[in-house]
């Protein structure tokens, strides 16, 4: 008999485990080309543009100035303790006609954490940009981009929709620089994709933003030259109602 319950206690076990792990595997780009949504896949004749881990106090001012000059609006997905710290920052970002997303409470790997830390802590984030923007975001993004089934259940209850990326810049590696950056991004991109990069260095490198503001000009130049058009993922395809309520 407590053998019997203890291969049942071992299998339940086993699959509360792999529904945990088993979201994280959407990370590869193999696995998501059969999830366009998830892969930021909208409208072939749109891109859009997405940012993550701020805001920053340094380096977002200068995002939003290049941004301004090339005329484009993004998605930033942002953190909640980096929210409270740049109140002034988030209402810019707001303010200049840009779209704020989820990105967690803090910089940390989800798979290690219960539903319901999850939810407590997407839920806050939520709160503190509604609060200070009145615009209450709709995208969630984990850090590093690794799902967990305590994250896609929390985002579901928070409201939010996860969404990941179509092609990044990979701008964080050490010995890339802005013309790799632009490189590597096009190599990915498909029309109706999602471009990751990051507004900050936090989880990477302390020169990834000064190599994402000079590639930028570049890359949005060679999309608007194939004919796309760059903007915010709420301008990428009609948001469903169910997450939008």
């Amino acid at each position: 008999m407590n053998r019997v319950i203890g291969r049942a206690a071992l299998t339940g076990l086993t699959g509360i485990a792999m529904a945990q792990v088993v979201p994280a595997a959407t990370w590869l780009p193999a696995v998501r080309l059969f999830m366009p949504l998830l892969d930021g896949q909208g409208s072939p004749d749109h891109v859009a543009l997405t940012f993550d881990d701020g805001p920053h106090p340094q380096s977002t001012p200068q995002l939003l100035d290049v941004l301004a000059d090339l005329d484009v609006r993004a998605t930033f997905f942002v953190l909640g303790e980096r929210v409270l710290t740049a109140p002034g920052l988030v209402r810019d970002i707001s303010r200049q006609g840009h779209q704020l997303a989820v990105h967690g409470w803090a910089h940390h790997w989800m798979l290690f954490r219960s539903p319901w830390q999850v939810r407590a802590e997407l839920q806050h984030t939520i709160k503190v940009i509604s609060d200070l923007t009145g615009q209450k975001p709709v995208w969630f993004r984990p850090p590093y981009g690794v799902l967990s089934g305590s994250a896609v259940w929390a985002a579901r209850q928070a409201g939010l929709r996860p969404v990941l990326w179509s092609a990044w810049g990979r701008d964080w590696v050490e010995d890339t620089d802005h013309g790799r950056i632009v490189d590597t991004v096009l190599d990915q991109l498909r029309p109706g994709g999602t471009i990751l990069l990051h507004e900050s260095p936090i989880g990477g490198s302390e020169r990834a933003v000064e190599r994402v503001l000079k590639a930028l000009p570049i890359l949005l130049g060679r999309c608007r030259q194939r004919g796309l058009r760059i903007g915010p993922l709420d301008e990428h395809w009609e948001v469903p109602r169910r997450f939008a309520e």
